[in-house]
């Protein structure tokens, strides 16, 4: 019998694009001199600039097959898979591992778009930022728009210009809206508050889903180490509790109401891992019941499970023994990932744990039945990005 990736359209739902070189300069006026996000070769090594400011280096969001892990990463472009940064090499890229779309997220603007806000302060060249970065997506998803699936950022520091980006990007092709998913760490009011109410009624309407990536946050804090337990250690120890903090923008989303005044708009936890999900929704109800909830809001007709299964998805790539309780329980909001190219993703280098896509689906949906591993493969995600 085919394997998994022959037998189903598989749907990749969180990919990163790394950006070539001139995503802004090309596409951004000159009066703004350096502070246009660029690059330059310092030491042997590219890296993302903002004025004199360095944003990240390529190469250590693009890990895809390097023998080492992090810090080490690949120095320059030239030594960075084409696939990274190139949409053809992408495709082919796809090809060879039997994955027939991909979602793309960004780098550089971070993933709640929170670099322009911390590096930036004309509102002006912010929005222009924003703008540059949604029309380049599109040219580059160009290349197969049925399989590259785009993801608009937002300049979630002007609502209005929110409201008109999503308008303006959902006609051009994108098919979802990333989100920071505590925006309050910025400055801004929290997702439950109805502040963001004229957002999510533009992308409701849009037919849009919204994405809260991991990232999506201030991780200040998370990143610094409680001591000197070295680079590594604190990596592992940071990336790994990432994945819960996606769960208090779920509280919120829930809790807060927006779910109950919203319900034709789907949220998507992005590379959050998923086998979490069932014991955090076990807490909620039980929490939900004995906290009064609906006594406090009659209006909540449901609990906060079946909130979930109405709207809310997450993402899985790389669990083992847990995931299957989660499609279990939850088979019709689970989506499958490769996070390629980021240093935890399912692109094995000699020095990782990581199986190929194919091996990995084997081994962690093989027993599944196969309504589950349809829907998590394909037909959930197809339905939230509109693939046909």
């Amino acid at each position: 019998m085919p394997d998994l990736f022959d037998r189903y359209r598989v749907i990749d739902v969180d990919t990163h694009l790394t950006e070539p070189p001139d995503v802004w300069t090309a596409r951004v006026s000159s009066k703004w001199g350096d502070l246009v996000p660029h690059v330059e070769r310092r030491d042997g090594e590219d890296v993302w600039l903002i004025g004199n400011r360095e944003v990240l280096r390529p190469g250590q969001v693009s890990m895809a097959g390097f023998d080492g892990t992090v810090p080490e990463h690949p120095a320059t472009y030239d030594d960075i898979p084409a696939a990274c940064f190139d949409a053809n090499a992408r495709l082919a890229h796809m090809d060879g591992h039997g994955i027939h779309a991909q979602v793309i997220y960004p780098n550089v603007g971070g993933f709640g778009s929170q670099t322009f806000v911390t590096r930036l302060d004309e509102p002006e060249l912010k929005l222009e930022c924003i703008r540059a970065y949604n029309d380049f997506l599109i040219d580059w998803c160009s290349a197969d728009s049925g399989r590259l699936l785009a993801v608009m950022a937002l300049p979630f520091w002007d609502l209005d210009a929110c409201v008109a980006e999503v308008v303006r990007s959902a006609r051009a092709g994108h098919r979802a809206v990333l989100f920071p998913s505590q925006p309050q760490d910025f400055g801004q009011p929290a997702l439950c508050d109805p502040h963001w109410d004229p957002l999510w009624a533009a992308a409701q309407d849009a037919g849009l889903s919204i994405s809260f990536h991991i990232g999506g946050q201030n991780l200040g804090s998370l990143v610094k180490p409680p001591a000197d337990i070295g680079t590594k250690a604190n990596f592992a120890r940071f990336s790994s509790l990432a994945f819960i903090e996606n769960s208090k923008g779920l509280a919120e989303l829930i809790f807060g109401g927006v779910c109950h005044r919203f319900p034709r708009l789907d949220f998507v936890s992005v590379e959050s891992g998923a086998g979490w999900i069932p014991p955090v929704l076990e807490a909620f109800d039980w929490q939900w019941r004995n906290g009064g909830v609906r006594q406090e809001h009659p209006e909540y007709d449901l609990l906060p499970s079946e909130y979930f299964r109405r709207q809310v998805y997450a993402c899985f790539w790389f669990e083992e023994q847990t995931i299957a309780r989660a499609i279990e329980l939850y088979p019709d909001n689970m989506l499958y990932e490769t996070d390629f190219p980021h240093p935890t993703s399912m692109s094995p280098g000699p020095a990782t744990p990581a199986l190929p896509p194919r091996d990995y689906a084997a081994e962690a949906l093989g027993a599944l039945p196969e309504a589950s591993v349809a829907k998590v493969l394909h037909g959930n995600a197809a339905r939230i990005y509109h693939v046909h």
